[in-house]
C-alpha cells in the first residue's frame, strides 16, 4: 500500500472512527478520550452487526455510522476553519450550504473506505489537555505492519468535547483542505467551489455504491 493510500485509510478512519477492533485506552483517560472511545464503540457495533451487514440494511448501517461521526466532529467548525478568511465573506445561507456539502464530502469519503475494511486496527496512544482544548493521539495499524499516527484536535463545547481537526502523519486535514479551498476561491468564485464540491460528491457516491456492491457479494 502506497503512502497516499495509507493516508487515505487514515483519513477515513479518523473521520468515521469505524474500525472494529479491541481499542486500547489509557486507564486515566480524560473526558475527551472517553467520549471518543464511546463513539468508536457505537460505530463498531454498527459495522460488526450481522444484520446490519445485509444489503437490504445498507442505508440503516450508514446512517448509524454518520450519526456516530456527527457526535465526534463539529462540521460547521471544521468548515469555518477550512474556509479561513473567506468564511466572513459568505452569507448565512452560503455558510449553511458549504457546511452541508463539505460534511457530505467527508462522510462519503470514509463510507467508501469502510466498505473495503480488511482488519485495520486503531489504538489510543495518549492525550494532552490544556483548558478547553485537547489532543487525543491514536495510531492506525495497517495489516502490513505500518502504523499511521493520527491526532484528534478537540475543543470543549458545553459538557462535550468535539473534534475540529485531525492531523495525519503530521498533515492537518483542515490545513490541507484550506489550501484547496483558498486556491479555488482566489482564482474562481464561490459558485465554482460549490460546483466542484458537488462534482466530487457525485464521484464519491458512484465509487461508494460500487464498493458496497462488491462488499455485499463477498459476504
Amino acid at each position: 500500500m502506497s503512502r497516499v493510500e495509507r493516508i487515505g485509510w487514515a483519513v477515513a478512519t479518523a473521520l468515521a472512527v469505524t474500525m472494529p477492533v479491541a481499542v486500547l485506552v489509557a486507564a486515566a483517560a480524560s473526558p475527551a478520550t472517553e467520549q471518543l472511545r464511546i463513539s468508536i464503540d457505537q460505530v463498531i457495533r454498527a459495522v460488526t452487526d450481522p444484520d446490519l451487514k445485509k444489503p437490504a440494511r445498507t442505508a440503516e448501517r450508514r446512517a448509524a455510522i454518520r450519526k456516530a461521526a456527527g457526535e465526534i466532529f463539529d462540521f460547521q467548525e471544521i468548515t469555518k476553519r477550512v474556509c479561513g478568511q473567506h468564511w466572513n465573506a459568505r452569507t448565512p445561507a452560503e455558510r449553511e450550504e458549504l457546511v452541508g456539502l463539505f460534511r457530505e464530502l467527508l462522510e462519503r469519503a470514509y463510507l467508501s473506505k469502510i466498505e473495503g475494511y480488511s482488519g485495520e486496527r486503531v489504538t489510543f496512544a495518549g492525550e494532552s489537555v490544556d483548558g478547553d482544548v485537547a489532543t487525543v493521539r491514536t495510531r492506525l495499524a495497517l495489516r502490513e505492519g505500518v502504523e499511521v499516527p493520527m491526532d484528534y484536535r478537540m475543543m470543549l463545547r458545553g459538557d462535550r468535547w468535539i473534534g475540529y481537526d485531525v492531523v495525519i502523519e503530521g498533515v492537518s486535514l483542515v490545513a490541507n483542505y484550506r489550501g484547496q479551498f483558498n486556491r479555488i476561491l482566489q482564482s474562481g468564485s464561490y459558485p465554482e467551489l460549490v460546483r466542484r464540491l458537488r462534482a466530487k460528491i457525485e464521484e464519491q457516491s458512484e465509487s461508494g455504491d460500487a464498493a458496497g456492491r462488491r462488499a455485499s457479494k463477498a459476504q
